[in-house]
């Protein structure tokens, strides 16, 4: 398959429909046990379709652990250091990650800092010209291509730093977000039991 067919089968793999007409004002985005919507800036639709790439490029899955170690391996790959609007989103799905699986986002970390990403503004051209024809052939030139940049301990710390900053971020969204949904619940009518539950969800992987 080209990488375009593997794209368009990953959107219909997931549910995900074509991009069609005006952007949406917002996007809903896991933060914690929450779909919080959030701003759809510009930036977020310039760079989705190589982010989806990288689920492809890496394996890992659109469910909210997935969707942190993705974020982690981007930041492992340097993908802050390309655009900050980048790093912040990747530290919101970080935020999540690491509450529901911490291990798995420090070896998707380490992974990213063998690896290069597609983010920088001539790798995306090279893309959406077809310098690279298949899934295979992207994975060989982006995927754990390098040693680990730089010392261990340096990217623990940098590993640190990022976890720290990404809980921050969760809690001065999520707070709110859990508060906005409490009320809207009681004034919809349901029990303060009700309103706190947890809700089940399939979608954690």
């Amino acid at each position: 398959m080209t990488l375009h067919d593997e794209l368009a089968a990953f959107y219909e793999r997931n549910g995900f429909g074509p991009v069609l007409g005006a952007r949406p004002r917002t996007v809903p985005v896991f933060t914690g046990c929450l779909l919080v919507p959030l701003p759809n800036i510009e930036a977020r639709h310039r760079y989705l379709k190589y982010h989806d790439l990288h689920h492809l490029v890496t394996g890992y899955s659109v469910g909210r652990i997935g969707e942190g170690e993705v974020s982690a391996w981007e930041l492992g790959s340097g993908s802050a250091f390309v655009s900050s609007t980048l790093g912040f989103m990747n530290l919101i799905a970080l935020s999540t990650g690491l509450a529901l699986k911490p291990r798995r986002m420090w070896r998707a970390f380490v992974r990213g800092t063998k690896s290069r990403n597609l983010y920088c503004a001539a790798v995306r051209a090279d893309v959406d010209a077809g310098r690279w024809v298949d899934l295979p052939a992207l994975r060989e030139q982006f995927l754990e291509v390098t040693e680990m940049r730089g010392p261990l301990a340096l990217r623990v710390a940098e590993f640190v730093i990022y976890s720290i900053i990404a809980m921050c971020i969760h809690a001065a969204i999520a707070g709110p977000a859990v508060v906005a949904r409490f009320i809207t619940d009681i004034t919809l009518g349901y029990s303060v039991f009700q309103s706190v539950k947890p809700k089940r969800r399939n979608d954690i992987f």
